[in-house]
């Protein structure tokens, strides 16, 4: 935080980026379909498993709304502090919101959609970046946890690329890592072939590893 901002300002920005991030919309939305998202399919609190357990639509809807509420997150920092490393700090608050939030007892998702809405704002480039390298890692593999990596390791590079050694880099860089040590479990079931690829249809009220 520079100068210009207050500590307790500042403070405050990353409480409401943590607790925006934590708002846990999947969870929501697979409600209202009467599915608790945490006991179905891998138990993940996040889109791609609405998706699978719930339905394409669903999981959409999910995807859209966590990756809103990273970008409000980021933004709140931006009306706060435009210069300065706040906006990036709030953007990684409003991912660990998302893998551990205080509503569901800190177990959520892996924070990829929150990710990408909350780096959007402060390096556009390098998040578009990492979106299109999702998109062609998924189009590759099939393995949606193989391309959130793909995809936030990306945005990490092309941040260091586009803004240097920066808060935004090394905050991306921070994310990255916290999806990689978010997934894993899944990276451990890929090399045990038993992960599913995009297009696994497991029941829906079936436990699965996925």
């Amino acid at each position: 935080m520079n100068s210009g901002t207050g500590l307790g300002a500042g403070a405050g920005v990353i409480l409401v980026a943590y607790l925006l991030g934590s708002i846990p919309f999947s969870y929501f939305v697979a409600r209202r379909r009467g599915v608790d998202v945490r006991k179905v399919g891998s138990g993940n609190v996040g889109a791609t498993n609405v998706m699978r357990s719930v339905g394409r639509g669903p999981g959409l809807l999910a995807f859209a709304l966590d990756f809103l509420k990273g970008t409000a997150a980021t933004v709140l920092a931006l009306s706060v502090e435009r210069e300065g490393p706040l906006p990036a700090i709030a953007a990684a608050t409003a991912v660990v919101g998302h893998m551990y939030p205080v509503w569901l007892r800190f177990r959520g998702g892996k924070g990829v959609a929150t990710g990408a809405g909350a780096f959007l704002p402060v390096v556009p480039a390098a998040t578009v970046a990492g979106l299109v390298a999702f998109g062609l890692a998924l189009a590759i593999t099939r393995y949606v946890s193989v391309s959130s990596l793909v995809g936030c390791a990306t945005l990490a590079a092309v941040a260091f690329f586009v803004r240097g050694p920066s808060a935004v880099a090394f905050a991306a860089t921070a994310m990255a890592l916290l999806v990689l040590w978010k997934h894993r479990g899944n990276l451990a079931r890929i090399a045990q072939g038993t992960e599913n690829r995009l297009g696994a249809c497991p029941g829906k009220r079936r436990r699965t590893r996925s």
